[in-house]
């Protein structure tokens, strides 16, 4: 693994911001290459003045809406039964579809997009919406609000962390969780207050 992930930042380092969409295009393809390794590294080209971090931001991006409309039309089209059989040749883990799967029934179309700071079920998550037939648009606004974040989030901290970017791969599974709660008590801090805003203008 790790003589492939230097093959993946050779490729970046020598391709730049294609190279950055088509990884990123891979991983939300469920083919698992870390993403806390290609916009880790891309926040360190960013902070070697190789790269920008619009630039960067927006190749991630990209990359990671297609892979992801991709697998979500391998769902769509293809079912829970085609993944299963076929998704070993693109070392797509039953458990792992599991795994999304479990987190979509619980949550539903919302799991698009808090999954996507998820580890794991971030990679997955396209597959059991594509399977439940979601709306496509739905889709595409839940992927993009839940994509973003995370992308701008592991480019500036690869940024900042400069010649100690690496340190994203080994720890980048534990800040993805804590992004997410505290992301979740934000939300839950602004639906509270705006409860409180519209009770008090009722009652003026």
């Amino acid at each position: 693994m790790e003589q492939l992930s230097q093959v993946f930042l050779d490729f970046i380092a020598s391709w730049g911001y294609v190279a950055v969409a088509l990884l990123m295009a891979m991983e939300n393809a469920c083919i698992p290459i870390p993403s806390e390794l290609i916009l880790g590294f891309a926040g360190y080209l960013i902070f070697a003045e190789q790269m920008t971090f619009t630039g960067a931001l927006t190749a991630g991006m990209i990359g990671g809406l297609i892979g992801s409309i991709f697998a979500y039309e391998v769902g769509h089209k293809g079912g829970r039964a085609f993944v299963d059989r076929y998704g070993k040749y693109f070392f797509i883990k039953k458990s792992h579809v599991d795994m999304a799967q479990n987190w979509f029934d619980k949550y539903g179309v919302k799991a698009v997009f808090f999954s996507r700071m998820l580890p794991v079920i971030r990679t997955f998550i396209s597959l059991p919406a594509g399977f439940a037939h979601v709306d496509r648009k739905k889709f595409f606004a839940y992927t993009i609000a839940g994509s973003l974040p995370w992308t701008m989030l592991i480019l500036y901290a690869g940024w900042m962390l400069g010649e100690g970017w690496k340190l994203l791969t080994e720890v980048g599974h534990q800040a993805s969780i804590v992004f997410v709660i505290v992301a979740a008590l934000v939300i839950a801090a602004l639906y509270l207050r705006h409860r409180r805003k519209r009770r008090v203008e009722l009652n003026a």
